[in-house]
């Protein structure tokens, strides 16, 4: 690989456009992440291969994406993995120029870039990432506020999917593009840089078994989540180093944090990688293959290779968005009173805010610029791989040494079920 140097500018504005997961039941899911998560379905859109959905909460845009065909990658992707994240999308004002400079730098070519008409984005192609992960490149106008992929049709955002059980139709829709996350060993590769003309396809609104539904912002200002404030993501041993040197020289990124975490007998490396813009934050972990096997190597036999382990969503107050998302039905990982008990030794804290930490579970640290506050969800994945967190930054910019001893031992207690478990 050569410097990024001459990638940088290109690549200086990369941000979160939307991630898309490929899921085996897109009915049943849309209906969890609008009932407990209070998204909003604002687009849909599919092809006769698959059926898709956009949902939205504050900035963040989830896509969701079932096949309805084996031609779909979808369908390899969830028989091997479950349902996952196959794709974090990267918006940047010139899709071109971005992709260049990434290929250039020795970004494995997933779509050359494509044009296309209608309200959507006007320019998408598509790098490779990490293990089934791809990264689509997605260029709007500089001034457009969150949008859809390429072909979807927007919705008013107050449908609300038939809940689990929900006959799941087929119907055939205008053509999308998204779901192309091909499944299997990427080929890195320099691909002769083209622009395809591509028209969007009037597509028609996929059959969900939708009603209207009134409470659907109410839910959104409730819950409070705002953007994804990071990505993690677990690789296989040996991982980590190629990982961040791929990032860093391909996309531009920087290595922002490094920790190497014992927990036990069990250990994990972590290194945290950051666009230049500041805006996409990925921690990738590997396992220390000279400590016992632990959840980063559980994570690897049941997703069958590297993956996305959670999103993490930003709140402005952590503990009220977790109030909110208890009275809405989702689990969080329980904590020890020991941790509360020594919490108030090491951070200042009211007596007011350790109580209401105490009492949702919220986990709290600090480093030299502010605190920071959060908590993960107990995994409803039936491989027990991909699960989500909240996070409120009060001027932290880093994920403190305790917090993140802190949090793998939660994880650890609920794998394993253990209320012994010491530190």
């Amino acid at each position: 690989m050569r410097n990024s140097s001459k990638a940088a500018e290109p690549l200086a504005d990369l941000a979160i456009d939307y991630v898309e997961l490929y899921v085996e039941n897109l009915d049943s899911t849309a209906f969890q992440w609008v009932d407990r998560y209070a998204f909003a379905i604002v687009g849909s859109g599919g092809s006769a291969d698959h059926r898709s959905l956009a949902l939205r909460h504050g900035e963040i845009t989830l896509v969701l994406t079932q096949a309805t065909s084996d031609r779909h990658p979808a369908s390899a992707y969830v028989l091997s993995h479950g349902d996952g994240v196959a794709d974090i999308a990267l918006r940047t004002a010139d899709v071109r120029a971005a992709f260049e400079a990434a290929v250039a730098n020795g970004a494995g070519v997933h779509r050359q870039p494509a044009r296309h008409t209608g309200d959507g984005p006007s320019v998408t192609a598509a790098v490779h990432g990490f293990g089934d992960v791809v990264h689509t490149l997605v260029q709007r106008a500089p001034d457009a506020g969150p949008g859809l992929p390429a072909g979807f049709v927007p919705t008013d955002g107050q449908e609300r999917p038939d809940g689990p059980g929900a006959e799941t139709g087929t119907d055939e829709v205008g053509t999308a593009e998204v779901g192309t996350a091909e499944v299997g060993t990427a080929e890195v590769g320099t691909a002769e840089v083209g622009t395809a003309e591509v028209g969007t396809a009037e597509a028609g609104t996929a059959e969900v078994g939708t009603a209207e539904v009134g409470t659907a912002e109410v839910g959104t200002a409730e819950v409070g989540l705002l953007d994804i404030d990071h990505i993690a993501v677990c690789l296989g041993t040996g991982g980590l180093g190629p990982a961040v040197a791929y990032y860093q020289q391909a996309l531009g990124f920087r290595d922002v944090f490094a920790e190497h975490i014992v927990v036990g007998a069990q250990a994990m490396h972590s290194k945290v990688v950051q666009s230049p813009s500041g805006t996409v934050t990925l921690t990738l972990i590997e396992p220390d293959d000279t400590a016992l096997p632990g959840q980063i190597d559980e994570f690897l036999k049941s997703h069958q290779g590297s993956g996305v382990q959670h999103l993490a969503f930003s709140s402005h107050d952590a503990v009220g968005s977790v109030r909110a998302l208890s009275d809405r039905g989702v689990t969080f990982l329980t904590t020890p009173d020991a941790y509360y008990d020594l919490l108030g030794e090491r951070i200042d804290l009211s007596p007011r805010r350790l109580a209401d930490l105490r009492a949702t579970g919220v986990l709290a640290d600090e480093d030299h610029d502010g605190q920071l506050f959060q908590i993960f969800t107990a995994s409803t994945h039936p491989r027990h791989t991909l699960f989500y967190e909240v996070i409120e930054r009060q001027g932290a910019q880093t994920f403190g040494s305790a917090n993140i001893k802190a949090l793998y031992e939660a994880v650890e207690l609920e794998r394993t079920g253990q209320r012994d478990f010491r530190r």
